[in-house]
């Protein structure tokens, strides 16, 4: 394996976790031709999660993107129409620019995948978002880190089971998620996972099977898939981590269990991240750390950029990167290889 050149030049702290475990596990990725924009809207959330990798929460009202960033995001994607569009937060839904960026996508034929935290279905303000996201056929990826009420509410906040199953229901009833339903293909509902502490997540197909049973049995809610996702090692979930001890630990997990069949169904290698501010990044958590996409020297926006730049560029690594190379791997759209 080979080191990414940024991680020899001026960037060591990169290659090294804090008790000097070697990352020889890092190696070289380039981009593909460009699939997926996602968007990162701003940090306004209605939740405050214990894993959330950009600290997201209700107290970042002024963190969303402004008006005139819209007008220039939205003269980009017409000129350069993505494969999907991925709106992402915070919750996503609460920014002002959300709603526009959904009917922009779909005008423009791509799919639409809103990242969803589903309690945000009943803010006030929120009462047509159900029907608003089934009419323009956004594809939902909702978060459900576990089908056990004390383990949502620990990691998500207390009432943060009960809201999402009210969500789940809700989507269910606009057709989400119902493979009875013809229009099951265009309404598709995925759940995520992610682990609760410091530990790599369980078999995507197995745990799928679970969710599948108890969601069906306890509740009678549908959804298409599941996704699991590592957690990253950031923001307040890093923070945790030192806290307990267990970073250094955690790091050792991830890098003992780096699986290089993960390399080729990389997010980062098809997905430009673009932050609220037009700032364009290798993925969601790379942008969370403010560090500017590998193919470009410094903070690049949006608008400055050719896809066709894109292609063949490096993408920058760091430490953290071992959470989406461990195991089956970690993307945006759940497991990337077997192990």
């Amino acid at each position: 394996a080979t080191l990414h050149p940024q991680c020899r030049q001026g960037h060591e702290n990169a290659c090294v976790t804090s008790n000097g475990h070697n990352t020889r596990w890092m190696e070289t990725v380039r981009r593909e031709r460009l699939q997926t924009v996602q968007i990162n809207v701003g940090r306004l959330c209605n939740l405050a999660c214990a894993h959330c990798h950009v600290d997201a929460g209700p107290h970042r009202k002024a963190d969303v993107m402004s008006a005139a960033v819209l007008a220039r995001t939205a003269e980009w994607l017409r000129a350069h129409p993505p494969r999907t569009l991925d709106l992402t937060g915070g919750a996503p839904e609460l920014a002002p620019c959300f709603r526009e960026l959904v009917l922009l996508g779909r005008s423009l034929g791509a799919e639409v995948i809103d990242r969803c935290n589903l309690a945000v279905l009943f803010e006030p303000g929120q009462e047509d978002l159900v029907s608003f996201l089934a009419e323009n056929r956004v594809h939902v990826v909702a978060s459900m880190p576990c089908y056990l009420r004390e383990n949502v509410d620990a990691q998500r906040g207390s009432g943060a089971y009960d809201k999402s199953i009210r969500g789940l229901k809700a989507l269910n009833a606009a057709g989400y998620g119902d493979a009875r339903d013809s229009r099951n293909n265009e309404l598709p509902l995925h759940l995520v996972y992610n682990p609760s502490g410091p530990s790599l997540p369980p078999n995507q197909h197995e745990l799928e099977a679970v969710y599948r049973e108890r969601f069906a049995a306890d509740h009678g809610i549908r959804f298409t898939g599941l996704y699991c996702l590592a957690n990253v090692p950031l923001a307040r979930f890093r923070r945790s981590l030192e806290q307990q001890g267990e970073l250094d630990s955690y790091m050792k997990t991830l890098q003992d269990a780096y699986n290089p069949s993960t390399l080729d169904g990389l997010m980062c290698r098809t997905t430009l991240s673009v932050d609220y501010d037009g700032s364009v990044h290798d993925c969601d958590f790379h942008l969370a750390s403010g560090l500017p996409a590998g193919c470009f020297s410094g903070t690049t926006y949006l608008w400055d950029v050719h896809p066709e730049q894109l292609v063949g560029g490096k993408i920058a690594v760091r430490t953290y990167c071992a959470a989406c190379t461990s195991g089956c791997g970690s993307s945006c759209g759940g497991a990337v290889a077997d192990w």
